[in-house]
Parts: structure tokens; C-alpha cells; sequence
């Protein structure tokens, strides 16, 4: 079984040394969260150029975007060697998902563009003739490390670096990303100090924590050579526990304004620098976060016993979501520690943290959800809900008999 993150574990130590305060400034102060702009594997065209007139700036701009369309069809069929001819706008206007412009310029009745345009996988495919499923790898998780004027940052600031991989389209690629937002305990679990930390348990608890089963560390360091002159970036596609190296290349910019565009060339270089090293066999998964379980081979009559015993010996796990109130972090660890302590519950991970409020927590249960509702009201609790999302709270002590005032008669 793999270890569960000790999310409450990292802030029950940082509130000793900081005290719970320091801890709260920590996971809430700044705006440090950036969401991946989409994740979805739709067909992506970028590049495509335009410049059309028309009678006034809004007609030229549709007029644009639906030329746009037309060429990058036309293109996504030459790239899929499917050879399809030009399809009405009204089935285009149905297939594509989004339009994205990368730079654009409107006058009064002329519109000139570079736009991308995205086309939703499961529509277009079959236009195409192609399969719309989707080979993708082992989940990894993303851990982009920035390095300027000497100082490392991960999500312990928000950073261009961290900005470039959430633009970042991950359709067409073959690695499946699991790219934090930077917001809650991220700020605390993933820093610069972690990437050099080689310590197969702190790295199993993370991986488990954000569904990865292993973890990449895109680097990038930016040399500034004068105030408002050239800007260079060093890249390094770095991945596992051990910051082992698979590739490193620079990128080079007149200005410091075009740092954006640098860090996204960077994104994608060392996105095929990722899938290369995958097909050629060299990303393979660490077994230290991923152990092989052994096999134990039972004889037939063993066998035989166990399929016609009890059921319960071999029913599925049922994934529940349970609400606590979380005041502390001790309620945090308390709770935890009371489900995990339920027979049957294989893990009891928080992932909704809201000291001082109610955080979540999803829970792995081998039997129904009568029998844990049970389980947890003997233990001293309120249980409230339905189906698989429940709501736990203390349930108030009843006064004993032994403690009433007077002697009984």
C-alpha cells in the first residue's frame, strides 16, 4: 500500500515552530495560485494568420476568426494525414471549442491576427478518420523550479516560470502533467528544498497527495545581461527524486518583455524533450515511489476457501467524502487518526483544508456505507448525509448516571 501525504503531519510541525498563524500567513497570504488555462486533450492549431477586411472592426474580427478556422482545419488534416476536404462553417463553428489569440491587431474595418485554434477531440476525430482516444503516460507531477539572481522558487511566490506551464496546452502531448496551482499547503510541500531532497518517503507521500506516480522538475534560469537588454534562459529537463538531468538547451530574447514568450518556447522544447525520453524508454517510473507488490500464489484448495467464504473478504473499495469541522490542527490529526482507525478504512487522506472551518477529507472504505456511518457514530460521532459524501461532528456527552447530585433511596 502507498503512504498517504502527511499534510497534517507538515502542519503540525510548522505550528510548533511558527506557531498556527505563521502557518495560516503562509497557506493564504499573496496571490500565489495559477490554474492550468486547459487541460483537456482537444486538437490544438497554433500559429495560424490572418488578415481580412471588413465593413466595420467587429465584422472584420468574426470575418478573421472564421478564416482562421478554415486554414487550421486544413492544417490538422495535412498533420493527421487524413486528407479531408473543406468542411462548411456552420460544422466548424460546431467542432471548434475555442479560439486563442496570440497577438492582434483591429482597426476600423481590417483585422490582422496570429490566432490558435482549438477542436474539440471527440468531434473532430471523426471527420478525420482517426481514433479520438488518447495515449498518455504514468501521471506526473510538475514541479517547475525558477532560478533569478541566485535565489530557487517554486510555488513559495508566484513566477513567470510557474505562469508559462499553467498556459501550457497539454492536448497533443503523450506525458500526462499534474500541474499544482501553487494555492493551499502547495506553497509548503513543494519548495526548492524539496527538489533536492532524494528521500523516497517525503516524495511517495507528495506523488500520493496530487494522484502522480512520479514527478518532473522543468528548471529554468534566467540571466538578465544589462537592465532592459537581453535575457537568457538556461533550461534543464530534470526528473524523479534523485534531480537526475535528461537534456539541457538556452533560449535567448532581446528585452525582458519577452520573457513570456521565452519561458512558453522553453515549456514546449522540454515537453518534447519529456515525451522523447518516454518513448525511448528513459522516463520509466522510480520503484521507490511505485513498489512492486509482491505476488503470492495460494494453492488451488486455499483458493477454492477463499471464494467460497464471506463476501466481504474480497469487496471493493468505496471511495467516500467526509466533512469534518477543522478549528486546529489538532481536530485536523484527530480526525484522521479516528477514521483511519475504523476497520475496513484503507486510507483517510484531507484534501480540502480550511482551518477554522470545515475541510474534507476522502476515505477508502472496504464496505458499505451503512457499516462505516455505524462504525463512526461508536465512536462518538454525528454522522449527517447520504450516499457517499457524509458530514461528522463530536456528538455532545450525555451526563452518566454516576454523576447526578443526591443518593439514590
Amino acid at each position: 500500500m502507498r503512504h498517504r501525504p502527511p499534510i497534517a503531519l507538515v502542519l503540525t510541525v510548522l505550528a510548533a515552530a511558527l506557531g498556527t498563524r505563521g502557518v495560516l500567513a503562509q497557506i493564504d497570504g499573496g496571490d500565489r495560485g495559477v490554474a492550468a488555462v486547459d487541460s483537456s486533450n482537444d486538437f490544438e492549431v497554433a500559429g495560424v494568420r490572418v488578415d481580412v477586411s471588413g465593413p466595420n472592426a467587429e465584422a472584420a474580427r468574426l470575418a478573421g476568426w472564421r478564416e482562421a478556422q478554415r486554414k487550421a482545419y486544413s492544417l490538422l488534416s495535412q498533420r493527421m494525414g487524413a486528407g479531408a476536404g473543406a468542411l462548411p462553417d456552420g460544422t466548424l463553428d460546431s467542432i471548434v471549442s475555442s479560439i486563442v489569440v496570440e497577438n492582434e491587431q483591429i482597426g476600423p474595418n481590417r483585422y490582422v491576427a496570429r490566432l490558435g485554434v482549438l477542436f474539440d477531440r471527440a468531434r473532430t476525430a471523426g471527420l478525420l478518420g482517426v481514433s479520438a482516444a488518447v495515449s498518455r503516460s504514468s501521471p506526473f507531477l510538475v514541479v517547475p523550479v525558477q532560478w533569478s539572481t541566485g535565489v530557487g522558487t517554486v510555488f513559495e511566490q508566484r513566477t513567470l516560470w510557474q505562469e508559462a506551464w499553467a498556459r501550457f496546452r497539454t492536448g497533443s502531448s503523450a506525458i500526462d502533467y499534474v500541474r499544482p496551482t501553487g494555492t493551499g499547503p502547495d506553497s509548503l510541500l513543494l519548495t526548492v528544498g524539496q527538489t533536492q531532497r532524494p528521500d523516497r518517503g517525503w516524495w511517495r507521500a507528495l506523488v500520493d497527495q496530487y494522484g502522480a506516480s512520479d514527478v518532473l522538475m522543468p528548471t529554468v534560469q534566467l540571466y538578465r545581461q544589462w537592465p532592459g537588454g537581453p535575457v537568457i534562459g538556461a533550461f534543464e529537463a530534470r526528473y524523479g527524486p534523485d534531480h537526475r538531468i535528461l537534456q539541457r538547451f538556452s533560449l535567448r530574447v532581446g528585452t525582458a518583455a519577452g520573457i513570456p514568450a521565452l519561458l512558453d518556447a522553453g515549456v514546449k522544447r522540454l515537453d518534447d524533450v519529456y515525451q522523447r525520453a518516454l518513448r525511448e524508454g528513459y522516463l520509466g517510473l522510480d520503484p521507490g515511489l511505485n513498489p512492486i507488490m509482491p505476488v503470492v500464489e495460494k494453492p488451488p484448495e486455499e483458493v477454492s476457501d477463499v471464494l467460497a467464504g464471506d463476501p466481504a473478504l474480497i469487496a471493493p473499495s468505496l471511495a467516500v467524502t467526509v466533512q469534518y469541522d477543522s478549528p486546529d490542527v489538532g481536530a485536523v490529526t484527530g480526525a484522521e487518526a479516528t477514521l483511519r482507525g475504523v476497520p475496513g478504512v484503507a486510507s483517510a487522506t484531507t484534501t480540502s483544508l480550511a482551518l477554522g472551518g470545515v475541510s474534507s477529507m476522502n476515505v477508502s472504505y472496504a464496505g458499505p456505507v451503512e457499516t462505516l456511518r455505524a462504525a463512526l457514530e461508536a465512536r462518538g460521532w454525528q454522522v449527517i448525509g447520504n450516499g457517499t459524501t457524509l458530514r461528522i461532528r463530536r456528538a455532545a456527552p450525555t451526563p452518566s448516571p454516576s454523576t447526578r447530585v443526591g443518593t439514590a433511596t
